[in-house]
């Protein structure tokens, strides 16, 4: 049985969260600049102007209108304030009470990243390192032993790097800026572009981005308008994983404002990129912790009541295709028992009961 975080953490949680939003907003959004409204093909976007000593304002996109919590924030803006050392005493006591955070590299990779404006620019944080916001976030504690990583890996659709009409600074540079030894790793297809970087450790950090609806850009990078140099490896699945993402923190310092995938989608997902993973030693077991990830979620979310959440992203997932169908079938046959009982509670034990059965069958 898994254990439920204390209210008064799951609420202290929820507050950090709209903390180092303020605090990330500001940083991105200085007083001394100006938003304004600018109309993109029919619809109304957020962007904001800083005076340089240039004299030319540098233009920052922001989001679009009708994303109200924006909007709301545009109009409060001179009334936010930042906190940081309250911010790092609510990491701490969080981090006490047991809710689990990234190792310190990686949250320092990602808090470069994020003050640089990744999600801003509505890049998705991915992989372990997202998974180990979802405790907080869910309201159950979640094994460390499932959060260990050696990279970390962002995502971001491929039609918002090439709309919003921004960039990061070089993400090269901003590597550097955490680790001097980060170095572009050119892709293998085309050595013109580069989806990795990687320290002398082996740390690795990945820009992916979704298919855009076939396998015609499957092996190859896409270059990425918004990413600050840098491309991203078109992977199948994606689009899915990263569709309305939700805004949390990593639990690293004042606390890193990030946005990751719906919990949800995370596990569904894990479930049917495990069936995918390379047959050798390393494959299997990253395979394994795909799987692991998958069962802590559904068991989390069921235990927490969100058994409906599952089941829409399941119904998505299962509706897309044969294709998605005998990937999720597949990890389903390796699905920990305890994950398999809790996924059959969200979308009903008979259609568990038949698609083991169909894959005994084969």
């Amino acid at each position: 049985m898994l254990k439920e975080i204390d209210i008064s953490y799951r609420t202290m949680f929820a507050e950090l969260v709209q903390r180092t939003h303020d605090g990330q907003f500001l940083a991105d959004f200085p007083l001394e600049g100006w938003f304004v409204s600018v109309t993109v093909k029919d619809r109304d976007y957020w962007y904001f102007d800083l005076p340089t000593p240039a004299g030319k304002d540098k233009r920052s996109y922001v989001g679009p209108h009708s994303d109200t919590e924006i909007t709301a924030r545009v109009k409060a803006h001179k009334q936010i304030k930042d906190a940081l050392k309250e911010r790092r005493r609510m990491v701490s006591t969080l981090r006490r009470a047991g809710l689990p955070g990234p190792d310190g590299f990686a949250g320092d990779v990602t808090k470069a990243l994020a003050d640089a404006g990744l999600f801003r620019l509505r890049a998705v944080l991915i992989g372990s390192v997202a998974f180990s916001t979802y405790a907080g976030m869910i309201g159950i504690r979640l094994p460390s032993s499932a959060m260990q990583t050696g990279d970390a890996d962002f995502a971001q659709d491929f039609a918002i790097s090439a709309g919003v009409e921004d960039s990061l600074p070089p993400v090269l540079e901003v590597l550097q800026s955490v680790d001097p030894d980060f170095r572009a790793i050119p892709h293998h297809a085309d050595k013109a572009k580069v989806v990795a970087f990687q320290n002398a450790k082996g740390y690795r950090v990945e820009f992916l981005t979704g298919n855009r609806g076939s396998d015609e850009h499957s092996g190859k990078p896409s270059p990425m308008p918004a990413l600050g140099g840098a491309s991203a490896e078109n992977l199948r699945f994606l689009d899915y994983l990263i569709y309305e993402p939700i805004r949390t923190v990593l639990l690293h310092r004042e606390g890193v404002n990030v946005l990751v995938p719906a919990p949800e989608r995370y596990a569904v997902h894990k479930l049917i990129v495990s069936s995918r993973r390379i047959t050798d030693t390393l494959g299997r077991v990253k395979a394994d912790k795909d799987l692991t990830q998958a069962a802590l979620l559904f068991e989390s979310l069921v235990e927490t009541r969100r058994s409906d959440a599952i089941a829409f992203a399941w119904e998505e997932a299962w509706d897309r295709g044969d294709g998605w169908r005998q990937a999720i079938t597949k990890g389903l046959a390796r699905l920990p028992p305890k994950g398999l009982k809790a996924l059959g509670h969200a979308i009903g034990p008979s259609v568990i009961d038949n698609l083991m059965q169909k894959t005994m069958d084969r």
